[in-house]
């Protein structure tokens, strides 16, 4: 099964249930290298899922001690998918490798 990093939105359960018709199971992981900054979402369906109108966004900063903190997800392939479909088109996806040594999919801004 493939691994997604959620480092915002995607943690909420009500955005899980919505995406992807259940609770994710993952654990605690870190992202070493990137910064977050905000991202205003205009688009009406993910406005909703998650009642945010801003977003955190990953950006490569190339710096080891930038780490973001977050939780990597089992998912399976149709789930990377439906992430697909909820993330913006300002964002792209990218495979990476965590401090846990694990690899796994991220979300970052385009």
């Amino acid at each position: 099964m493939p691994n997604l990093f959620s480092y915002g939105t995607l943690q909420k359960e009500q955005v899980q249930l919505e995406t992807f018709g259940r609770i994710l199971q993952g654990e605690k992981d870190i992202l070493s290298g990137y910064k977050l900054s905000m991202l205003e979402i205009t688009d009406p369906e993910v406005l909703r899922k998650s009642g945010q109108k801003y977003h955190p966004v990953l950006e490569f900063s190339g710096n080891n001690e930038d780490e973001i903190e977050g939780v990597l997800f089992d998912v399976t392939d149709e789930e990377i998918l439906q992430a697909d479909e909820y993330e913006v088109d300002d964002y792209k996806r990218i495979k990476t490798v965590f401090k846990s040594g694990k690899e796994g999919f991220i979300y970052v801004g385009k």
